[in-house]
Formats: C-alpha cells, structure tokens, sequence
C-alpha cells in the first residue's frame, strides 16, 4: 500500500512502554511496517499562536498535497509514456543531513527515513516562520509551474494541431507534403487546375468520364498524385468558367472536388512552421523536464515537513509542556487498516478516554485538534497517501 499513518504518543517512560508494545504487536501479527519519524526540537511559542498556527498549517497541508499532485500528472503529460517511466521521475532530495546534496531517491525510502533540513528550515526561529517559509516556496512553484506548463501547452498544442492536418483521409488532410507546383497550371487568366478525390472503386469510371462531366475540360490533363486506403487524389484542368458546373456534376458522379488554391508562399510557411514548432518543443522539453523534476522533489520535500510540523503542534496541543512525545511512521499492509486501528485505540485509549468516547460524536470541535468522527484518534493521526501520485 502507497499509505502511510503518521502518528505520536507521549514519551514517558509509562507510554513508552505503550508505545514499544504497539510496535512489537503490529509488526508480530503482520498488520504494519513502522519506522520512527524523528522530528527535531522546535519552538513551541504560546500555545494560544499554536493552536491559530494548527488550523494554517492543515491548510497548507492540502495546498501543498495539490501542488505535488499537479507536477506528478504534468510530468506525465510531458513524457507521454508509461505509468512506470514516469514514477521513475517522481524522486526526493534524500540529502538533508549528508554530503552528497544531489542525491535522490524514491518517495517511500525519503519518507521512512525523514530527516529535517536544518539548513533550508532552521530550527530556531518561530514555527509560525518556517510555516510562511514553506507556503511562500509552494507558492512560487506553483506559480512556475502554471506559467512553464502555458509557454509548452501552447508550442505542443499548436504542433498538435498542424500535425493532426497529416492524418485522416484525401478529403480532409493537409496536402502540403502531397502537391508540387508542377502538378498546376498557375497564373492562367483562363484555366485552373483543381484536386479531385474520387473513390478507389471508381477510377475507372473517372478516367472514362472526367472529360465529359462538363464543357471546356482539358484533354488527357488528369494525373493521380496521392493515394491512401480509400482512394486516390487526382488533378484536373479546364477553363474557369465551367469550375461551378464541373465540380456539380463530379459530386452527382460521387467525386469530391476539394477546395484548394495552390500557394507556394503559404505551403512553405506550413512546412517550416511545422519544423519551427517542432525544434521549438524538443528545445523546451530537457530543461522543462529538469524543472519538473527538481521542483517536484522541492514541493514533496516540502509537504513532508509540513507533515512533521502538524505532528509536532498536535502533539503539543494534545499532550501539553513540555514537549515529550514519540512520532511513527505505520505502512499498513494491504489487508489489515481496520485491524491495525483497532489495535492501536486498544494501545492508546488509555491517553484520552473522554476523547475516545468521543470519537463517533460528528458534531465535536476542539479548535487546533482536528477532530472530527473520522480522523479523531486518543492519538496524533495524520495520513500520507502516496497514491494521489500515481499518473496512471
């Protein structure tokens, strides 16, 4: 499973005991993997700016969820391949505390082994700072990342639609790759060649039949120039004055004149707007990508400790000065979340019985508690899904 529950318990010898309990009977009966979350000493502050800072930061919290999810599915739109090549991209900066800045590694591997950035969130100063800290840098990606994404949607986008004129059938594609100006008489006051596609199973009928479908059409002047899996395009040459009454009498004979003015200018401007478009998304593709990449790495990074700071003033809140608490981090194996919450309110219960008596009561809230019948627990509980990452 792609979820994880994040959660805290007091850290006194008693519920230490408690705690190392929870563990051993979760990882025995097979219900959980639990890692310990290590959160470092921060400032408290005044209980009453926590309890303000508490309902910010689960705002932030989903704000930055939707940041991550959005890099994740823009960088599948930008490979356009396959679920597993872009999880391949999805890494994090694995390198708070270590040597190697650059390294990176997967989502699950950073999460169960989170180590706080002391250089780009210092622990001294107020919790309220390193708060705006964070929602300022998930602002700023997604700002980048809404204008990045308008400049190659609008490139893709426009390449998408000159490469959509080259497919579909002789009625409806673009004939810049098809017509040469020798295939027309050009700049005759009196004749116009125009483009006929006429059906597989009538060629032969074109050939018996196209000089006498109306007057003044020019002997032998019809030439197959394309052909594709329906039929063929086929050039004709006759007097202007006669183009309304042929191209009548060719749709009762079911061929279909397309409307087309051969226009070398406008041809070649097509084809180099084409390989304009083209080296113009191949150039914007290598370094998008790296953004992408490395913003998303930022934007997990961020969400994380975000996480960590909800734990930390929840716990706080929950079980009061000072501050002495043990944070864990439970994957819960794919068949057992009910059996694993049962276990752990039957470890945990004994921390706030008039709360866990509480717990089906809808219409309980405690501000900076985030209580509610569905994720109120005698414990801190936060989930990190995972799975809102999947592109599939």
């Amino acid at each position: 499973m792609s979820e994880f529950w994040l959660i805290s318990a007091p850290g006194d010898k008693a519920n230490m005991l408690a705690w190392d309990r929870m563990n051993t009977v979760t990882s025995k009966a097979n219900l959980s993997t639990n890692s310990k979350f290590i959160i470092p000493d921060l400032k408290v502050g005044t209980l009453d700016a926590l309890v303000g800072l508490s309902d910010e930061l689960g705002k932030l919290d989903i704000f930055a969820e939707s940041v991550i999810k959005k890099i994740a599915q823009y960088i599948g739109e930008v490979l356009e391949d396959s679920k597993d090549k872009v999880q391949e991209n999805l890494l994090a900066n694995g390198g708070a505390k270590k040597k190697v800045k650059c390294l990176k590694i997967d989502l699950i591997s950073y999460l169960t082994r989170f180590e706080w950035d002391m250089a780009k969130y210092p622990i001294k100063q107020p919790l309220k700072n390193i708060s705006e800290a964070l929602a300022k840098q998930i602002t700023q990606i997604e700002t980048d990342l809404k204008s990045r994404a308008a400049v190659y949607n609008s490139i893709k986008g426009n390449l998408q639609n000159l490469e959509r004129k080259n497919v579909g059938n002789l009625l409806t594609r673009t004939l810049t790759d098809i017509v040469n100006k020798e295939d027309f008489v050009l700049n005759s006051e009196y004749l116009i060649t125009l483009l006929v596609v006429v059906p597989k199973s009538s060629y032969v009928q074109w050939q018996k039949t196209y000089e006498s479908l109306s007057d003044m059409v020019v002997p032998r002047s019809t030439k197959m120039i394309a052909e594709d899996a329906e039929g063929g395009l086929f050039t004709v040459t006759l007097f202007r004055k006669v183009m309304d009454d042929f191209k009548a009498k060719a749709r009762e004979n079911k061929f279909m004149v397309r409307e087309f003015l051969f226009d070398e200018k406008e041809l070649r401007c097509e084809k180099e707007e084409m390989k304009k478009l083209a080296s113009d998304k191949k150039q914007q593709y290598g370094p998008l990508l790296r953004w992408l990449k490395v913003n998303f790495s930022e934007a997990f990074v961020a969400w994380i400790h975000i996480k960590a700071l909800r734990v930390f003033s929840e716990s706080v809140l929950r079980y009061g000065l000072p501050v002495n608490f043990q944070a864990m981090l439970l994957q819960p194996n794919k068949k057992s979340p009910k059996k694993l919450r049962e276990v752990l309110n039957a470890v945990f219960k004994h921390l706030d019985e008039v709360a866990a008596a509480s717990i089906m009561d809808a219409s309980m809230d405690i501000p900076g508690l985030q209580l509610s019948s569905q994720d109120y627990y005698p414990y801190v509980y936060f989930k990190i899904d995972l799975s809102i990452l999947d592109c599939s």
